[in-house]
């Protein structure tokens, strides 16, 4: 399967298995989305529980609230992940924070779904890679798929978690590789990252489409006789914070690679976290590859914006060299 069929397979599968299971958004249920990931379920299930919804961001995810709040396990799906900035009253303010305001009486068991990112020559507001927004609210968890297999098996566990989820896909992914996906339901559990590449020299910290320009780079490190251990973060909060300072006490070094803006993002939490629980390991300072502190340019000039696999290459070299 290619990431979208094994999105859809596990929608597919939970719809199946739990009537309270309900996808809605704009053009997912007659077109099945604007990537065709929710194809056909409507025609499966009905318009009762895949149906489209009027172009209003915030009245989606309100009425996600109080079909919680009502029972039901939404699945929202925003067109692209810079159109969510309209609800964000609602996630923050509601969604987040209802079960903590009934005191455990209502829980928020909603996914919300979007692609993200950059690197398909689109326009303003379909390229943001804003993911520190969600990992920084307390009472939402945000998660992060970088194959098929990680994308049907964190969706499966998202959609049976009582929490609120934003799940973040790579829309430059979505179709780039296949890969061998069971048929049956999986479940990846939330906040255990996974190890890609064992190495010695240096630690990277990757996620979603980022992951495969680091493995592109890793190439280029071997050539030049350096060891680099890649770990697939999968969960963006709760962060597997054990498993990343074993590994930097191993290696000595850490590099977080990410697509969102430099500052306040996931590689300075990271770097910081690491800087707590690592400190007297490491041998040189923790160091981020990340986006540039501005709106990702139109297609003309993106290019420019995204991190190339040589970018990552030249901070592992001058890392290990430090």
């Amino acid at each position: 399967m290619n990431m979208v069929q094994a999105i859809n397979d596990a929608l597919d599968i939970k719809m199946a298995e739990d009537k309270e299971v309900v996808v809605f958004g704009e053009d997912v249920g007659v077109e099945g989305g604007v990537f065709r990931v929710t194809e056909n379920l409507q025609k499966k299930y009905g318009s009762d529980r895949c149906f489209d919804t009027p172009l209003a961001e915030s009245g989606i995810i309100g009425a996600a609230v109080g079909m919680c709040a009502a029972g039901l396990r939404p699945v929202v799906e925003m067109q692209f992940s810079g159109f969510l900035y309209p609800a964000f009253n609602q996630i923050v303010s509601h969604a987040a924070r209802f079960h903590n305001r009934s005191r455990g009486r209502y829980k928020m068991p909603m996914v919300i779904r979007m692609p993200y990112g950059g690197g398909i020559n689109a326009l303003e507001h379909h390229s943001e890679s804003m993911e520190a927004f969600y990992g920084h609210t307390p009472g939402l968890k945000v998660l992060i798929p970088s194959t098929p297999y990680d994308a049907k098996g964190l969706l499966t566990t998202a959609i049976e978690s009582d929490d609120t989820i934003i799940f973040m896909e790579p829309k430059r992914i979505y179709r780039a590789i296949k890969q061998e996906v069971p048929e049956e339901k999986i479940s990846i559990p939330i906040g255990k990252s996974k190890v890609l590449n064992e190495g010695s020299d240096v630690t990277v910290i990757a996620y979603g489409a980022l992951i495969r320009e680091v493995q592109k780079a890793i190439v280029l490190a071997k050539q030049a006789g350096i060891s680099v251990e890649l770990i697939d973060l999968r969960t963006i909060y709760p962060l597997d914070k054990e498993s990343i300072a074993k590994s930097v006490k191993k290696t000595g070094r850490i590099i977080t690679v990410a697509e969102g803006p430099k500052s306040f993002g996931v590689g300075a939490e990271i770097s910081a976290l690491m800087n707590e629980h690592a400190f007297l390991h490491l041998e040189a300072p923790p160091k981020r590859v990340q986006g540039f502190d501005t709106i990702v340019p139109l297609p003309m000039g993106e290019h420019f914006y995204m991190i190339s696999p040589e970018k990552i290459f030249y901070e592992i070299e001058r890392t290990v060299k430090f």
